[in-house]
C-alpha cells in the first residue's frame, strides 16, 4: 500500500486527470438513470466536484480542497491558471468565424453592458454592507465582475487585502452560480445558438463559470461563450480600476 500511495504521489498529474475521469463516469451515470438526462452529467460533474473540494477543505484544514492532500495534490496543477488558460485558449480553435460576424453588435455591446451591469451591482451591495470608500466599493464591484478582475482593480486602486480578498469571494460566487444556474435557465432564454451563446458569455463574463455552464448545456457552445466571456475579463481589467473607480469616486465625492 505504502508503494501505490508513493507512486500516485509521483504521478499527481496523471492521478488529478484519472480522478476527474472517474468522476465525469460518475456523474454521466447518474445523469442517465436518475434524470434521463434532463440534468446534464457536466452539471452533476460540477455539483460532485464541489463538494469533494469541501470535504478536503474540511479534512485537512487547508485552502485548496482535495490538493491539500498529498495523495490528490496534482489537482492543484491541472485546476490551476496554467491548464485553465490553455483549455480557455484551445477552445478558440473550435470557433466558426461566420458565427462570430452574425453576433454582430449584440454580441459586443453584451461585453460591455455586462461588466457595468455587474461592477454596479457589487458596487450597490457593498453599500449596503457599509463600504462607503471609493477603493473598496470599486473593488467589490469589480469582483462581482470576475474573481479575476476583482483583485487586479483592488491592487490597482490601493483597496485593503481584506476587501480584495471578498472581491474574490464574489466572484467565485457569481462563477459557481453561472456553473450550476445555466442549464436549467437555457431553454427559457433561448441559449441553444452560438449568437446566444455569444451574448451570454458576453453578459456573464465569468470564462469558468461560462464554459463549464454552456459544457452542461450543449457543449458546442462553448467556444462562442468562452471568448466572449474572455474579451468580458479584459474589457473588466481595463475600465473597473479606471472609468468606474472614477465615477464612483464622483458619486461618493471622494
Amino acid at each position: 500500500m505504502d508503494m501505490v500511495v508513493e507512486l500516485f504521489e509521483k504521478n499527481g498529474l496523471l492521478v488529478a486527470f484519472a480522478l476527474v475521469g472517474a468522476v465525469m463516469l460518475f456523474a454521466g451515470w447518474l445523469s442517465k438513470s436518475l434524470t434521463r438526462g434532463r440534468l446534464q452529467g457536466s452539471a452533476i460533474a460540477i455539483l460532485l466536484g464541489l463538494v469533494l473540494s469541501y470535504v478536503g477543505g474540511a479534512a485537512t484544514g487547508g485552502e485548496d480542497g482535495l490538493a491539500d492532500l498529498a495523495l490528490f495534490s496534482g489537482l492543484g496543477i491541472m485546476g490551476g491558471s496554467m491548464l485553465r488558460d490553455f483549455a480557455i485558449v484551445a477552445t478558440a480553435y473550435g470557433v466558426d468565424l461566420q458565427e462570430i460576424r452574425r453576433a454582430g453588435l449584440a454580441g459586443g455591446l453584451s461585453v460591455f453592458l455586462g461588466v457595468v451591469v455587474s461592477f454596479v451591482v457589487g458596487a450597490a451591495v457593498a453599500v449596503m454592507f457599509g463600504y462607503t470608500d471609493a477603493e473598496s466599493v470599486t473593488t467589490i464591484g469589480a469582483g462581482a465582475a470576475t474573481y479575476i478582475v476583482g483583485p487586479v482593480t483592488g491592487t490597482a486602486v490601493g483597496a485593503s487585502s481584506e476587501v480584495i480578498a471578498l472581491s474574490v469571494a464574489a466572484g467565485l460566487v457569481k462563477a459557481v452560480v453561472v456553473m450550476i444556474g445555466t442549464p436549467f435557465m437555457a431553454k427559457s432564454i433561448g441559449l441553444n445558438n452560438p449568437k446566444s451563446a455569444m451574448v451570454f458569455g458576453g453578459m456573464m463574463g465569468t470564462t469558468s463559470g461560462v464554459a463549464g455552464g454552456l459544457a452542461a448545456t450543449d457543449k458546442r457552445l462553448v467556444p462562442y461563450g468562452a471568448m466572449t466571456a474572455t474579451f468580458y475579463t479584459g474589457v473588466g481589467c481595463l475600465l473597473c480600476p479606471s472609468v468606474l473607480y472614477l465615477a464612483v469616486r464622483a458619486v461618493s465625492g471622494g
